[in-house]
Order: structure tokens, then C-alpha cells, then sequence
């Protein structure tokens, strides 16, 4: 259940046929009336009408001719990317991160604040200030923003719209975050999960590479995942589906932060890895800074060739491929992409260990492989997730997304 917040939500009033033939347009990057036609289902008419009135409203311009195929050549039709855009907002323990996005998903604009989460009002205030500055200084006119998209680490919750638990921002439980924002932007606000949020920023960007089942494994402080089928999210019940952190792997483990025992997280989590190497000696600046710069200082050590840091992440890294198989397993995909701020700094470890374990014990390898990729903005892929959330809502139709050759 993705909350939509705001004076209206992005996908509110929007029709099917337009939906369908916006996001057809947007998959195949350019794209003829005829193949609209093919891809949608929609009648030649119902195509013809629904363009015509996108080129009026400057999301839709005709670019050039295809190649010929011995009648007249076709007009092809591309978005324009300049004519809408979206906000994503990261926000984190200790990191609040911004993205601007136009309508074609690419990022116009970036911003990363480091600083302590804390009074939820005061947070809001800056957040809106900060957002309003980062469409201003791109240039990008306010009125074309569908809306701004924000998440966090979960679990959501359906009566408190977004509970930030968990060991991050357990002191956000019940805030009123969607409403608050909208009041404060005059924007709708869609609130979701971070990990969500990335696997569908990499369907809206490339990432998925043209598969319809892909998931994407998301490493921050915690271990999370997110999956498109079809182009369209995996929710499950109350969006919390896609958990792979909470796996049990030792039923007598080590105690977890979401009650259990043994989970993978517990085990191998960024968090698990910055106590592990603490506990051995490790300086890592002291317990003071936040789990994310001492999971920082511990992979550049790894990476320049120190023993103890390098065996820490490699045990880490089979906890992590653990969960990897758990996600390729239960849903079958054919494409799992490596995403997070911890990937970012240490996916070259974790990458390794992953597809190692995918090749030799996916239970459908004899059917199809596993193509294991690393994100190409796994640093920043939430907060660009969460403007491709609006952006969804904007262009897929609610029964999902449409399903052609990636341009």
C-alpha cells in the first residue's frame, strides 16, 4: 500500500489509455503510433487521440521518421523530459538525500545532507525549504512538479502511514510524515520503502535491462529488497513485502532488532560487520559517528588490502548472498541488481560472493541464469526511486506497467 498524500496524487484523474500509451513511449524511447498501437492494445483511434492530446500538454513531440519499410515512413514519437519533473527524498538516520528527476528519469539534480534526524517538525520545515531550493537551482519551474516521493527504511505501517523502526528512527513512529510534507510543499507526497523505492528506480531507469522479473537487493545500514514483476511493484499486504534482512539463518543467532533471532541482517548487516570489527580492536573513528561512515572507514580499509577488514566483509558478503538466493529463489527472477550506499562502497566484494552462490544453488539454473549486476547509482538509488514512485504514478497504468523491448 503506497500512501499518496497532498492535495491530489500524481496518478489521481489519470486515465488509462494515457497511462499506458505514456509509459509505452517512455520504455521504448522512441517509438511510431503504429507500435503504439501493438504494444498498448488500444485501438488506432483511441492511440491517435490520446497522442495528439499529450503533444498539447508538451509531454509527447514528434522526432523524426523511422527507417522505411517500403510504405510511407512512420513518425516517431519520444517524451519530452524537460516538460515534468519529480522530487525524491532519501531519508535516513543520518542522512537526508534529494534528487531531481525529469520525465525521462534522469537525475537534473542531487543533494545529500549529513546530519542528525532529529525533532520530526523541524525536519519537515528544513526538508521543504530544501526541496523548493534544489527545483529552483535546476532551473525546473515548480508548477511542472508531479510530486515528491519519500522513503525510508521500513516497515510501513497502514495506520501511521510510515513508521521509521528499526534501530535508525524508531523516535519518527506515528508522525503524520506524508501530510505534514504536502501541507508544507503544497506537492502530493507518496510514501514507500527505501528498498522498493530502488528496484523501482531501476525500472524506470535501465537498470532492469528489459527483464519483467528483477529485483534489486538494497544494502544501507540494513538489508532490504525490492521487486518489479511486469512492471509493477511487489508490495505484498502492507508494502512491507521483500524483507530478505529478516531471513533466519541461525534459529539460536544473535538477537535482532525486529524481534527474531538469527536473521541475516543480525548476522551480516552492515551494523552486524561495524560491532564485528569493533569488537576485534578496529578503530573506527570512534561509536559516536553514525554506522554508515564507520561501514564506510571499514570497506576503504578492506579495499586497501587490510586482512581483518577484508575477512569481515567477506563473511559478511555470504550472509548477504544468503539472502540473495532467498530473493531469487522465492520469486524466480532472472535479473538481481546490487544497489545501496554499502554497495556502493564495497560491491565489489559482495558482488562476487553473490553470484558465486546463485550459480551453483539457484534452484532454476538449469532453467534460465541469474544475471547479478552492480546499480550504476547504488549510492543514491532511493532517493532516485522515490521521485520514480511519482513519476509512476504519473505515467503506468494501475494495472501495470507496459511490457516492450528496452530502448
Amino acid at each position: 500500500m503506497t500512501e499518496v498524500l497532498g492535495p491530489a496524487g500524481p496518478s489521481a484523474g489519470v486515465p488509462s489509455s494515457r497511462a499506458a500509451v505514456l509509459d509505452a513511449i517512455r520504455a521504448a524511447g522512441t517509438i511510431s503510433r503504429v507500435e503504439l498501437t501493438a504494444a498498448t492494445g488500444l485501438t488506432g483511434a483511441t492511440v491517435s487521440t490520446t497522442v495528439r492530446r499529450l503533444i498539447e500538454d508538451g509531454l509527447v513531440q514528434e522526432t523524426g521518421l523511422a527507417e522505411s519499410t517500403g510504405g510511407k515512413r512512420r513518425v516517431l514519437l519520444e517524451l519530452v523530459p524537460t516538460s515534468r519533473h519529480a522530487v525524491g527524498v532519501h531519508l535516513d538516520g543520518t542522512d537526508v538525500t534529494y534528487a531531481l528527476v525529469n520525465l525521462d528519469g534522469a537525475v537534473v539534480a542531487r543533494l545529500r545532507r549529513t546530519s542528525p534526524v532529529g525533532d520530526p517538525e523541524t525536519v519537515v520545515h528544513a526538508m521543504a525549504e530544501t526541496v523548493r531550493g534544489l527545483v529552483d537551482s535546476a532551473g525546473a519551474r515548480w508548477e511542472n512538479v508531479l510530486g515528491l516521493g519519500v522513503v525510508s527504511p521500513g516497515p510501513l505501517s497502514r495506520g501511521s502511514r510510515l513508521v521509521l523502526t528499526g534501530p535508525a528512527m524508531g523516535g519518527w513512529a506515528d508522525f503524520p510524515l506524508g501530510r505534514r510534507l504536502g501541507e508544507a510543499t503544497g506537492l502530493p507526497v507518496v510514501l514507500d520503502n527505501d528498498a522498493t523505492a530502488a528496484a523501482v528506480g531501476e525500472h524506470w531507469t535501465g537498470g532492469a535491462g528489459g527483464s519483467s522479473a528483477f529485483a534489486a537487493l538494497y544494502l544501507a545500514t540494513g538489508i532490504g529488497a525490492g521487486a518489479v514483476l511486469d512492471g509493477v511493484p511487489l508490495r505484498g499486504v502492507s508494502s512491507n513485502a521483500g524483507e530478505v534482512g529478516h531471513v533466519c539463518v541461525e534459529v539460536d543467532g544473535p538477537e535482532c532488532w525486529c524481534g527474531s533471532r538469527g536473521c541475516v541482517e543480525a548476522l551480516g548487516g552492515p551494523r552486524a560487520v561495524v560491532a564485528a570489527a569493533e569488537a576485534a580492536g578496529f578503530d573506527l573513528g570512534g561509536t559516536d559517528r553514525p554506522v554508515s561512515v564507520r561501514f564506510a572507514a571499514l570497506a576503504r580499509a578492506a579495499l586497501a588490502g587490510d586482512a581483518v577488514a577484508a575477512n569481515l566483509l567477506h563473511r559478511s558478503a555470504r550472509y548477504v548472498a544468503v539472502a540473495a538466493q532467498t530473493l531469487a529463489q522465492v520469486l524466480d527472477v532472472d535479473r538481481l541488481v546490487l544497489t545501496g550506499p554499502a554497495m556502493a562502497l564495497a560491491g565489489s566484494v559482495y558482488l562476487p560472493a553473490v553470484r558465486e552462490r546463485l550459480a551453483a544453488s539457484s534452484i532454476a539454473r538449469h532453467a534460465h541464469d541469474v544475471e547479478v549486476v552492480i546499480s550504476s547509482a547504488a549510492a543514491e538509488a532511493a532517493a532516485i526511486g522515490a521521485a520514480a514512485l511519482v513519476l509512476q504514478g504519473e505515467l503506468v497504468s494501475r494495472a501495470g506497467g507496459v511490457r516492450i523491448a528496452v530502448r
